[in-house]
């Protein structure tokens, strides 16, 4: 398939400018680019449509181009948001800028000869453009008129507590003058984007066309919303973010094996590079029996592989296995410590396990599992109490350090999801 075929196959087209012209374009390769605000020092996962589709041009020997948008940046884009963005220093962006390029090189190949990908930040083009020079040369090409028009705008203008104030009104011409730079010094012919960037980049294609008299296209891609209408990416604990300090892996991997069954499909053409026909013959599992979620389990571990790597991603599914009952002996700390903090936990005076230690219906009772001894008790007996994820039917039985996992964790179920770790200090 060409770029074109394969991403409206992903359904990954929302909108693009003359498709005849750009698909023949897109014959031979093009130079295209798509931007980010470093808004945060992690990238997550709503950033991965227009980034992974950067790598999909680029697989198909197109020339991409991350612009780091440290001029843009410091403005903040208004398209989409409710409420204006807070400004952030060039200190902050520069640190941004230089956590982000690190993921980014786990998204797209800059190391080969044919087309490496590059990282160019907007901030090198504008820092020595006057502010009156930008007027005349960039800010005459633009009508108030239209620019009100813009879907980004205008929401925005229509809200009259917030409104819209003028440093965000000029953003628009930022990222057009990235445009117009772009082709001028890298051929550049092409910018991605989420379609709520779409009059942005529309924008800069006009300007491209009457600065330098070039012809360039812009292709949107959709906003992704989960099957509930609810937004991608965000959850109770807030959004999931690709640097593991900020989401561990444990918690980044459940967060596709939990993916709605009706976004499976979907999620697996949007996220990963696996094939057409790899796809379909998941699609056809899952629609003859999903219960088995192989379509969720191929989807969690292409992603996390590909951000993490396979090592990070066998250890998340080991640390997964644990809270479904899986075998506890020969775990490493670090795979256990990934479901820590991701359960109840409760600690105790490592004294009380000493010697004969401490009778299992009590332990039971401090960590908040059972209500009294007796209702333990027969919990217990019920076949119903796990001590490390093995059953449990004697309820004289005591629980000593020896039974401590690293010297200081023990891990209690009852029933089959209700999990305690109890950390001994």
């Amino acid at each position: 398939m060409s770029i074109l075929e394969e991403l409206k196959w992903r359904g990954l087209v929302a909108d693009c400018t003359d498709a005849a012209e750009l698909a023949k374009r897109l014959a031979a390769p093009i130079t295209l680019y798509c931007g980010f605000d470093p808004t945060a020092d992690s990238l997550h996962v709503g950033n991965l449509v227009p980034l992974l589709a950067l790598r999909r041009f680029q697989l198909l020997g197109h020339h991409p181009i991350a612009v780091a948008g440290g001029a843009t940046g410091s403005i903040g884009d208004p398209s989409g948001k409710t409420a204006e963005r807070q400004l952030l220093t060039k200190e902050v962006l520069d640190h941004n800028i230089a956590s982000v390029k690190e993921q980014l090189a786990k998204l797209l190949d800059f190391e080969t000869k044919q087309n490496p990908a590059r990282l160019v930040d907007n901030a090198s083009w504008t820092k020595d453009v006057s502010y009156l020079d930008f007027l005349r040369d960039i800010g005459k090409h633009f009508s108030v008129n239209q620019m009100v028009a813009k879907e980004s705008v205008r929401a925005r203008m229509e809200d009259r507590e917030v409104g819209i104030s003028y440093t965000e009104f000029s953003y628009m011409l930022l990222q057009a003058f990235d445009f117009i730079v772009l082709c001028r010094d890298q051929n550049c012919e092409l910018q991605i984007g989420g379609s709520d960037q779409w009059g942005n980049i529309t924008a800069g294609i006009e300007l491209t066309r009457k600065k330098l008299g070039k012809t360039v296209y812009g292709l949107t891609l959709p906003l992704i919303t989960n099957a509930d209408g609810t937004k991608f990416g965000k959850t109770e604990a807030g959004a999931i973010w690709l640097d593991p300090k900020r989401t561990n892996v444990y918690r980044f991997y459940q967060f596709w094996i939990n993916t709605d069954d009706r976004d499976a499909i979907r999620y697996l053409k949007f996220f990963t590079f696996l094939s057409k026909e790899e796809i379909e013959a998941l699609e056809k599992k899952h629609a003859e029996n999903p219960g088995p979620r192989e379509a969720h389990r191929a989807l969690a571990k292409a992603v996390t592989d590909l951000i993490h790597g396979p090592n990070a991603t066998t250890e998340a599914i080991r640390a997964s296995e644990i809270l479904f009952g899986g075998e506890l002996k020969g775990i490493a700390e670090s795979i256990f410590n990934e479901i820590v903090g991701e359960v109840p936990t409760k600690e105790i005076e490592k004294a009380k396990l000493d010697g004969a230690g401490l009778p299992l219906v009590e332990l039971l009772v401090h960590a908040g599992l059972c209500q009294s001894k007796g209702h333990a008790r027969k919990d217990i007996e019920g076949g119903g109490v796990n001590v490390n994820n093995v059953r449990e039917s004697n309820f004289q039985r005591a629980v000593t350090a020896s039974d401590l996992l690293f010297g200081k964790h023990l891990l209690l179920r009852k029933g089959k999801k209700n999990y305690v770790v109890v950390t001994a200090k």
